[in-house]
């Protein structure tokens, strides 16, 4: 089989979960904590090299208070939980901003839990436009090393496959420098409905693309 060296995570649809299930919105980002480590330990044993996932965005943080408290404590505990797994983690996002949660800024820079391993990035109070602040669109910027250089995501790789659950066809400006020539997998369950059938069919998926980069 053809693995991604890199996934990315789009865990959609943890407000909807919660009201089909007689529950308010905010309630339903705990709900997706487990599913993040059982999805990590997963791709862990598939051999994937590079997860990232997509904690908030900065257009997130206009929401209800009770919500933006509740899905920022949710990115805190998700990273507890990786602390007592093999990984390298990184969290990325406008740091400077009083939206992003004091807990994670140790994590601004990567960092290593037991034998690292794997890379593992999370999107944190993340906005397309705060990643490509820096760019200057002249002749430098036409080279893609130069470009590359100049984003606050740059430590992040390229990405080969997106999965976005929850059953919407749109990016939502995921790392639109990365996944530029990324394949986009949808799967119609909310995030905290995940199984780990869903992994291993977007994988099965994956690999009868045709892989042309233009060609």
């Amino acid at each position: 089989m053809r693995i991604p060296k890199h996934i990315g995570v789009i865990p959609d649809g943890n407000r909807r979960w919660a009201q089909n299930n007689g529950m308010s919105k905010e309630m339903g980002y705990d709900e997706g904590l487990n599913p993040g480590l059982e999805l990590f330990r997963t791709c862990k044993k598939i051999g994937i090299e590079e997860i990232t996932y997509y904690g908030f965005t900065v257009d997130n943080t206009k929401r209800p208070s009770i919500q933006t408290k509740t899905f920022t404590k949710a990115c805190v505990d998700a990273v507890k939980m990786l602390e007592n797994e093999d990984a390298s983690l990184l969290v990325v996002g406008n740091h400077k901003s009083p939206m992003f949660p004091d807990a994670l800024k140790e994590y601004t820079t990567r960092k290593d839990f037991g034998n690292a391993g794997m890379k593992v990035n999370f999107l944190v109070n993340y906005g397309w436009n705060w990643d490509l602040g820096n760019l200057k669109f002249d002749e430098a910027t036409t080279n893609r090393n130069k470009i590359i250089e100049n984003i606050n995501s740059k430590d992040i790789s390229r990405l080969d496959l997106i999965i976005r659950w929850g059953g919407r066809r749109r990016l939502s400006g995921f790392l639109p420098v990365q996944s530029i020539y990324a394949d986009f997998y949808v799967v119609d369950d909310y995030w905290p409905d995940f199984k780990e059938q869903h992994i291993h069919e977007a994988l099965n998926w994956y690999e009868t693309q045709d892989v042309t980069l233009g060609g």
